[in-house]
């Protein structure tokens, strides 16, 4: 589907406090690409799990009224960031980042979200 993810992933594994990176498809809940991960992290895993996050929050948006798009997700756990950013030219497509919460500059890491969305090519 996508043809230089990656690339994509690669750039994402700059980002200080990088742990893992993957790029999903929300509707199938399958990994399309991924990247690192440790013992107790599987990308692929992830991707599959927080599909169904993406289908939660729009499933509230519609029963809200809410019109709009979702951009990102942040799940901030005691460790760890966990950012999910929904691509606008494909809503069905995210990229997952997990990073070492002491390690990270949540802002810088949304920045780099940003343009690896941009250098998404699908």
């Amino acid at each position: 589907m996508a043809q230089n993810v990656k690339e994509v992933l690669a750039g994402l594994h700059e980002v200080e406090g990088f742990i893992a990176v993957a790029v999903g498809h929300a509707e199938s809940g399958m990994a399309m690409g991924t990247l690192g991960g440790n013992d107790d992290i599987d990308p692929e895993l992830a991707v599959a799990a927080n599909a169904d996050v993406i289908k939660a929050k729009l499933r509230a948006m519609r029963a809200l009224k809410i019109d709009g798009r979702i951009e990102d997700i942040l799940v901030t756990l005691d460790d760890q960031y966990h950012l999910i950013r929904v691509l606008e030219r494909n809503p069905n497509v995210f990229i997952y980042l997990i990073l070492d919460r002491k390690r990270s500059n949540l802002a810088m890491a949304r920045f780099k979200l940003s343009q690896a969305e941009d250098q998404l090519v699908l």
